[in-house]
C-alpha cells in the first residue's frame, strides 16, 4: 500500500493517471507544498475533474527531495461541491502562451489508498445545492406547469435550472430550500470573478445576465409560492444571474411589504455587496430578515482590487453592515476564500478587527471561483507575510468569537 498521497496528472489525450515517486502538491499564492495524507478527504461526491491547458504541473520527486516542473503532461484539478472550502489550490507553472482559465476553483488532487483525494475541509453538511440525483423528468413536469404563465421571472427561473442548472432555480420548481428572487441587471462594481458579466478580452462569463427588472407582482408571486409550499423556506435577492440588488431597491422593497402583508413565515434574504447603506436601511424597515454581505478581503486597498468598486467605497460595506445589525437582522459574510491569500496574518487580524467592530453573524467561506496565479498577479499582496492555513484560521475563529456561525449555505430564521 502506497503510504504518501501521490501525484495525478493528465497527457496530450487527457488520460488521467497516477507517477509514482512523485507526491502531490498544493499551492498557497506563491508557496509550494508536499499534501500530507492529514490535509485530504476523499474526493466528495459531485465534484468535476478538470484538465488545465498552457500549463505544467508541480510535484515532489521523493527520490531527490525536489520540487520538479513536468514538461509535456498537464496539472489536474478538482471543482468541489458547495459544503466544501478548499484548503491548497492546484501546483502548476505556467507556459509562456498561458490563456485565462475559466471561473471554477482548482483544487489539487492526489491518489491516495486507492481512489482520489483532495485537500478540502467540509464546511456545511446541508445538500441545498446537491443536484447529482436530479430527477431531470421531474424538474421539467414541474416547470411545464408554469409554461402559460404571464410572470417573465419564473419563465427566467425556468431557463437557470434548464439550460445552467443553477441549484437555487432548481429548488424553486421542486419546493425545497432557498428560491432565487434576481431582481437586477445592473451592477456598481466590477468584479473580477463576476460569473454573469467578464470584459472583452478575459474568460467567458459562467452564466447569462438578467435583462429586465421584474415587478414588485412577480417577486412576491413567486417569493409567496415558494413560502406557501416549503417548510423553513428562504427567498433571496442578489443571485448569480444579476447584478447588485441594492440598485433596485424601490422595487424589492415593495415586494417585501407585499410579502409581508401576506404571511409573516419564510426568510427574506438578500445577497449584497452591501455598497448603499440608506437602501439597507430602507429593506430593514421594509421587513427583510437577513444579509449576506461579499468579501474577498477585509483590508480596503485589497477589496478594491478585486471589487473596483463604482460610486461607493470599503467604508460603505461596513457602515451597511452596521446598520443592518443596528435594525437586529442576521449578517454573513459571503468570505470568497482563496488558499495564500485569505490565509495570510495581515488578511486574519484585518477579519478579527472587522468581526469584533460589526458582530457579523455568520462567514460562508466559499471558494473564490477565479484563476489562482492571475488572483495574486492582480492582487499584488505584500510580500513575507506568514501563511497560517485556511483550516487553522476557522478554527482560531472559532475560539475567538465561540458565537459567530460558520457554513456555507444561507440559513432560515428558524436555525438562527
Amino acid at each position: 500500500m502506497i503510504s504518501e498521497p501521490i501525484l495525478l496528472v493528465a497527457d496530450k489525450k487527457k488520460k488521467i493517471f497516477d507517477l509514482p515517486g512523485y507526491q502531490a502538491c498544493g499551492q498557497s499564492g506563491e508557496r509550494v507544498s508536499v499534501l500530507s495524507k492529514d490535509h485530504l478527504i476523499p474526493l466528495p461526491e459531485g465534484s468535476n475533474l478538470f484538465f488545465l491547458p498552457d500549463r505544467d504541473p508541480v510535484g515532489f520527486n521523493a527520490a531527490s527531495g525536489t520540487y520538479e516542473t513536468l514538461d509535456d503532461l498537464y496539472p489536474v484539478a478538482a471543482f468541489i461541491p458547495p459544503g466544501y472550502t478548499q484548503t491548497f489550490t492546484v501546483a502548476y507553472q505556467e507556459r509562456a502562451r498561458v490563456g485565462i482559465l475559466p471561473l471554477f476553483s482548482y483544487t489539487p488532487v492526489a491518489w491516495y489508498k486507492g481512489r482520489i483525494y483532495v485537500p478540502a475541509v467540509r464546511i456545511d453538511r446541508r445538500k441545498n445545492h446537491n443536484i447529482c440525483s436530479l430527477d431531470k423528468g421531474l424538474l421539467a413536469r414541474k416547470i411545464s406547469v408554469f409554461k402559460n404563465s404571464s410572470n417573465r421571472l419564473i419563465h427566467h427561473l425556468a431557463g437557470c435550472a434548464q439550460a445552467n442548472f443553477c441549484p437555487n432555480a432548481i429548488n424553486f420548481f421542486l419546493g425545497k430550500y432557498e428560491c432565487p428572487l434576481p431582481t437586477s441587471p445592473a451592477c456598481n462594481a466590477r468584479c473580477l470573478g463576476c460569473i454573469s458579466y467578464q470584459p472583452q478580452g478575459s474568460c467567458s462569463a459562467t452564466q447569462p445576465r438578467l435583462t429586465f427588472v421584474p415587478t414588485a407582482d412577480e417577486i412576491a408571486e413567486i417569493a409567496l409560492l415558494h413560502i406557501k409550499n416549503t417548510p423553513r423556506a428562504v427567498v433571496s435577492f442578489g443571485q448569480g444571474c444579476e447584478g447588485e440588488p441594492l440598485l433596485a431597491a424601490s422595487v424589492i422593497r415593495r415586494a417585501i411589504i407585499m410579502i409581508r402583508k401576506e404571511t409573516s413565515r419564510g426568510t427574506i434574504h438578500m445577497n449584497t455587496n452591501g455598497s448603499l447603506t440608506s437602501e439597507v436601511e430602507a429593506l430593514c424597515e421594509a421587513g427583510i430578515d437577513s444579509f449576506r454581505v461579499s468579501l474577498n478581503s477585509a483590508q480596503e486597498e485589497l477589496y478594491h482590487r478585486y471589487y473596483i468598486p463604482r460610486g461607493y467605497s470599503f467604508m460603505d460595506v461596513q457602515r451597511s453592515i452596521a446598520m443592518a445589525k443596528c435594525h437586529k437582522k442576521f449578517v454573513s459574510l459571503n468570505y470568497l476564500t482563496m488558499p495564500g491569500f485569505t490565509d495570510r496574518e495581515d488578511e486574519f487580524k484585518a477579519l478579527v478587527r472587522l468581526i469584533s467592530k460589526t458582530r457579523i453573524d455568520m462567514i460562508q467561506w466559499r471558494n473564490l471561483n477565479y484563476d489562482p496565479l492571475l488572483y495574486f498577479k492582480r492582487m499584488k499582496p505584500s510580500s513575507g507575510e506568514k501563511l497560517l492555513g485556511v483550516e487553522p484560521i476557522m478554527t482560531r475563529l472559532q475560539k475567538q468569537f465561540p458565537k459567530l456561525r460558520h457554513g456555507y449555505f444561507n440559513l432560515p430564521k428558524e436555525s438562527w
